[in-house]
């Protein structure tokens, strides 16, 4: 029997939940789960990776230098406030060192962001790097062949681009098709 409370209230219940998690080796290093932030009645949702050290300090995704550029950027290039979406990342924990995840770590929090995915419902998501858009394309193809179109992904809209790392460190070419692809979250959801 499915829980007949409003999708706000199941979402924070599962954080609650997730904030004891112990189902991966992560948890052992973690200062605290970074569960995600924003809008539970969002039409955009944010998929990124895991949580930085920034991140595991405060416990919210994208708060440090990638996620100032994210801020900006959708205020610059989707109009919204950040808190007019929902944000989250593949693994609710950060991995050492911030080094990649490890598949059974993924397996492990995909619980989590299924669920998340469902309650949210966005209309639209942007998958920000490999590992996101890789899992939820369900692809071995690279953001770079990925990106510059959109997907259908359970009768929703998904738009992977690169992480704002990615652009950090990449210069303005990377920065401008992060900028394409979010305008073309912006139009998906005006439809």
């Amino acid at each position: 029997m499915s829980d007949p409370s409003p999708a706000p209230i199941r979402l924070s219940l599962l954080a609650e939940e997730a904030s004891g998690c112990t189902r991966c080796a992560l948890a052992e290093g973690r200062k605290q789960v970074v569960f995600g932030d924003g809008s539970p009645t969002a039409d955009l949702m944010f998929v990124g990776e895991g949580p930085g050290a920034q991140e595991d300090e405060q416990g919210l995704p994208f708060v440090g230098r990638s996620g100032r550029l994210l801020d900006r950027l959708l205020q610059e290039e989707v109009g919204i406030d950040r808190s007019a979406c929902y944000i989250t990342n593949v693994v609710k924990c950060r991995p050492p060192g911030n080094r990649d995840p490890k598949p059974d770590e993924i397996v492990a929090c995909r619980p989590y962001l299924s669920e998340q995915l469902a309650l949210v419902d966005p209309a639209v998501i942007v998958t920000l790097g490999n590992f996101a858009s890789k899992l939820l394309l369900d692809t071995e193809t690279g953001i770079t062949k990925l990106r510059g179109r959109s997907y259908g992904y359970a009768g929703r809209s998904l738009v992977p681009t690169f992480h704002p790392a990615a652009a950090l460190r990449g210069g303005a070419d990377v920065l401008a098709k992060l900028r394409s692809d979010l305008v073309r979250a912006k139009l998906l959801m005006s439809r």
